[in-house]
């Protein structure tokens, strides 16, 4: 008998363990705000960097956005493309891809360019160029993408 009340004490024990070690973890879930405010059932977050000028390197970065909107859907997955250096002429007002821009933009993804890398441009020469009136300016890309990977995005370089 004393066996079978150490086999049950053991059992409770072990449960009671399991509740204190798997709690935490739920109740930290569901009191966890989300990523993005705007994008609240999102399960997925991925910031896509562009730092290249060339217009198939463009091309790869938007298409990866537009084919992950439509696998997952625009609500389930939260993107943002940031640029910066060389990159950041996809943001340029005249960038030939400004349809498909609007069209990621209109579903979600946020973009945003480094505003360093503007002022070194205009500083050289002698002109600012004009910007996608709704790209997100950010005082410095790569500072932005190291607090984005932080706060718990994934980093992807197409």
């Amino acid at each position: 008998m004393t066996s079978a009340r150490s086999c049950g004490w053991a059992n409770s024990w072990l449960t009671l363990c399991m509740v204190f070690w798997l709690l935490p973890g739920l109740v930290q879930a569901e009191d966890r705000p989300p990523l993005n405010e705007s994008k609240p059932f999102a399960e997925k977050f991925l910031l896509l960097q562009l730092s290249d000028a060339e217009e198939a390197k463009q091309g790869m970065v938007l298409s990866v956005a537009a084919n992950l909107l439509e696998h997952y859907g625009p609500d389930s997955i939260d993107i943002e493309i940031t640029t910066f250096g060389p990159g950041v002429r996809l943001l340029y007002a005249d960038n030939s891809n400004l349809e498909m821009i609007n069209s990621l933009m209109a579903q979600g993804v946020r973009f945003s360019v480094c505003m360093n890398t503007i002022n070194t441009i205009a500083r050289n020469s002698g002109k600012r160029p004009d910007l996608h009136p709704e790209s997100i300016k950010v005082a410095v890309g790569v500072a932005h993408i190291m607090d984005m990977v932080g706060r718990g995005y994934t980093l992807l370089r197409p």
